[in-house]
């Protein structure tokens, strides 16, 4: 087969959907030397991902999320010659190119809570009803995303594969203190803290995490204080304006974007990861929070409750003193820290690229099979249908 994919985003954005592209990628090439990949990037983006004679950079011009992207990506893959599968990592497939195509849906967070977005991003992912009927197959990162889509978008369950994102193979338990003193040092954190990590939107529900750190630190006297690393995304400014109002300022740390390379330690040297979101498709901070041994608190959305099981705390989105209640436990006690920790290190098992990697090959090789078979059913019709 030759099977192009989409990584284009990855030239903009290093958030979930540019991690997941390039992790797939990568465990592709370490499982399949056979099909010939062409990987789709912009053409300012001179990195290639991996260094593999059946792996090939394409660079396009066309941008992501942009007007034009439609007309553009058609055109250039006109020219690429005969693709047998084109995966679109990030929703949205080429409606003016006619070949086979499986799109990944990551969330349908747009449909749900519209007004969490801009209104580019409303027009950009607008389009998801016409994306997935157009596509040939849909691969969905958890089975809560896969229940979105078959109601928000009447799509037949049939047409839907489920295959779960993982941790990268960086994020492990780190022991060595000096390593974690370093990270202490570099970025100026104090010697406890809680992390958050994630891009700065309302989704996250940053505001719920804030007021309920005050609540630590007002009812407790908790000494820990709170790191958030993630890119500002949109409609941010209420957090930063809630840190002040709150009288919040020294306690807070925001660091924005990071280098990868730093995140593991960062999650090593925290006291837990919190992530409070209204709603996720997945959610790989937690896995890569579980990984490291850090406990986790969550909120009670279905796909994080998929992702987590029965290893990490739970409160309800916007039940400030249930996550109050939760970081104090896990600063408190350390049996169930403890507890929290091994069965953090035994649900992350669960997921793997190799696996993820082997179920879209094989979701690959069924696109083609059955564009094949309706191929041949209509070359037979033809050659049977009566012109006289």
């Amino acid at each position: 087969m030759r099977i192009a994919i989409d990584a284009r985003l990855s030239y903009y954005v290093q958030g979930g959907i540019t991690q997941y592209t390039l992790n797939l990628i990568r465990a592709l090439a370490a499982i399949d030397r056979e099909n010939e990949y062409l990987i789709f990037q912009r053409r300012p983006d001179q990195r290639t991902v991996v260094s593999q004679n059946n792996f090939r950079r394409v660079s396009l011009w066309a941008p992501t999320h942009h007007p034009l992207e439609q007309y553009l990506f058609s055109l250039e893959l006109a020219v690429q010659g005969k693709i047998d599968i084109i995966h679109c990592t990030d929703f949205i497939p080429p409606f003016y190119y006619r070949g086979p195509s499986i799109v990944t849906v990551h969330d349908l967070n747009f449909l749900l809570y519209p007004h969490f977005l801009t209104r580019r991003s409303a027009r950009y992912y607008g389009l998801i009803d016409r994306a997935v009927r157009r596509a040939d197959h849909i691969i969905a990162v958890s089975e809560a995303t896969k229940r979105d889509i078959v109601r928000l978008t009447g799509t037949p369950e049939t047409k839907i594969t489920v295959i779960y994102e993982a941790a990268e193979r960086i994020y492990f338990p780190i022991h060595d203190q000096e390593v974690l003193s370093q990270i202490h040092a570099k970025y100026c954190l104090p010697e406890q803290y809680i992390l958050f990590v994630g891009t700065i939107q309302p989704r996250k529900n940053l505001a719920t995490l804030i007021r309920a750190f005050r609540g630590l630190i007002a009812k407790y006297r908790a000494q820990a204080d709170l790191v958030i690393v993630g890119k500002e995304g949109w409609l941010y400014s209420d957090v930063y304006q809630l840190v002040e109002d709150l009288g919040l300022r020294e306690r807070v740390h925001f660091l924005g974007r990071v280098p990868t390379a730093d995140l593991p330690h960062l999650y090593n040297a925290s006291q837990m990861l919190v992530l409070p979101s209204y709603y996720e498709g997945f959610g790989l901070p937690p896995l890569e929070a579980m990984a490291c041994g850090v406990p986790v608190i969550v909120s009670n959305t279905l796909a994080l409750q998929e992702v987590v099981g029965d290893a990490a705390l739970r409160a309800a989105c916007e039940d400030e003193e249930g996550f109050t209640v939760a970081m104090w436990r896990l600063l408190t006690d350390d049996s169930l820290r403890a507890e929290m920790i091994a069965k953090g290190l035994k649900r992350v098992k669960c997921f793997s690229w190799e696996r993820a990697a082997q179920e879209t090959l094989r979701a690959y090789r069924k696109v083609a099979e059955q564009r094949s078979v309706g191929r041949a059913r209509l070359t037979q019709y033809e050659g049977n249908y009566d012109h006289t």
